[in-house]
């Protein structure tokens, strides 16, 4: 928002007594309202909890990314379900020098109770897990992932996988083992947060969320995971059987990069600058792997005609939608053809995008300084 403030989340569903279909408000309402009134992190969070608490909460689990100029914050929510109105939740600071990654499944186990600066919760997030009897021992012991979205292989292979590659490649120095994801008994959970290398740009997060496990044994472009022409994704739902087995749910691995993508973005705050030009929202269309991220500042007055127009239903050559998804759906039929030729273009667009940001900033914060409203239209 016109804040710097910025809002994602990933479902993790969670225990199913607690969705309520009935409820007022979901989890998309209660991030745009967020947006419209809050101007930190911390009080968006507050915001959040307060709506579903006031209004009743409709979704299922998630976890949200929330921050702004300052700050990052991990929130993960659930709702109570028929056993009462709003829901319960706890929030969790990023450390500064440090990165977090979610993936459809709650990640926040054990509460620092004695640190309300970095930490935040529901005041019954502990009660009321035990009244549901999802816990029982001290509350130093309690976890969020434990009491209200316990995990399985599915979730592990589908979800944790994806928070290994980011950490992997964030931290190649610390040698995350694949072990918990690959469901090895006794492995241990990966951290909520790590410390990367090195500092992390625009084009590193970039790269983390172009992903389909390379380099690794995992890589979906190979073997019997591939598709043909080293296409990366099978055509299949998430799950499938076997003839002869009806009941064994089986799965491919789950990559960051995926066909049903319809958009995604990368939020930059930064708060040496003043917020309409601090503020740039890198925003792409259809897979991460074949689109490219257009930076659209918070300061902007309009967005691009090719992000307005057009539909779901019919083809429109103005509409970036329909463009970048017919330029990968060329790619999928003959995958390691063409994806290099993408790139090629995917790199130039993006090196011109990251090149012609750092003029903009200069340009604009000269004209904020003389006329904010020349800075608007510029």
């Amino acid at each position: 928002n016109e804040h710097q403030v910025s809002i994602g989340e990933t479902t993790f569903t969670g225990r199913e007594e607690l969705h309520d279909a009935n409820g007022f408000i979901d989890y998309g309402a209660m991030m745009y309202v967020t947006l419209q009134r809050a101007r930190t992190a911390r009080e968006a969070i507050r915001i959040m909890t307060g709506l579903a608490n006031d209004f009743g909460y409709k979704s299922t689990g998630e976890s949200f990314s929330v921050a702004d100029k300052d700050e990052a914050w991990i929130l993960e929510f659930i709702g109570k379900g028929k056993y009462g109105k709003g829901g319960v939740w706890v929030a969790a600071r990023v450390p500064d020098g440090y990165i977090a990654a979610h993936a459809n499944q709650a990640r926040i186990r054990q509460i620092d109770w004695n640190d309300r600066e970095n930490w935040m919760w529901s005041d019954d997030v502990v009660a009321f897990a035990r009244e549901r009897g999802w816990f029982e021992g001290p509350k130093e012991e309690f976890s969020f992932v434990d009491a209200y979205n316990p995990l399985d292989p599915a979730s592990l292979l589908l979800c944790e996988g994806r928070v290994w590659s980011v950490f992997r490649r964030a931290a190649p120095s610390q040698n995350f083992s694949a072990d918990y994801w690959r469901c090895v008994e006794g492995a241990e959970p990966y951290p909520l947060f790590v410390k990367p290398d090195q500092k992390v740009s625009i084009q590193d997060m970039i790269a983390f969320v172009r992903d389909h496990f390379h380099d690794s044994p995992y890589y979906t472009g190979e073997g019997i995971a591939s598709g043909p022409f080293n296409n990366p994704y099978r055509w299949r739902p998430i799950y499938f059987t076997l003839e002869d087995d009806e009941e064994t749910r089986y799965a491919w691995e789950r990559t960051i990069s995926q066909p049903q993508t319809g958009f995604s973005f990368i939020a930059q705050a930064r708060n040496w600058l003043p917020d309409p030009i601090g503020g740039i929202f890198w925003y792409g269309v259809d897979d991460t792997y074949s689109n490219a991220y257009m930076p659209l500042y918070v300061g902007m007055q309009e967005p691009p005609r090719s992000l307005v127009t057009g539909n779901i239903v019919d083809f429109d050559w103005d509409s970036a939608f329909w463009v970048f998804n017919l330029v990968a759906n060329y790619a999928y039929g003959l995958y390691n053809l063409i994806i290099e030729d993408i790139q090629k273009v995917q790199l130039e667009v993006e090196d011109r995008s990251h090149a012609l940001t750092a003029a903009v900033d200069i340009a604009a914060y000269e004209l904020y300084k003389v006329d904010p409203g020349m800075m608007y239209a510029y």
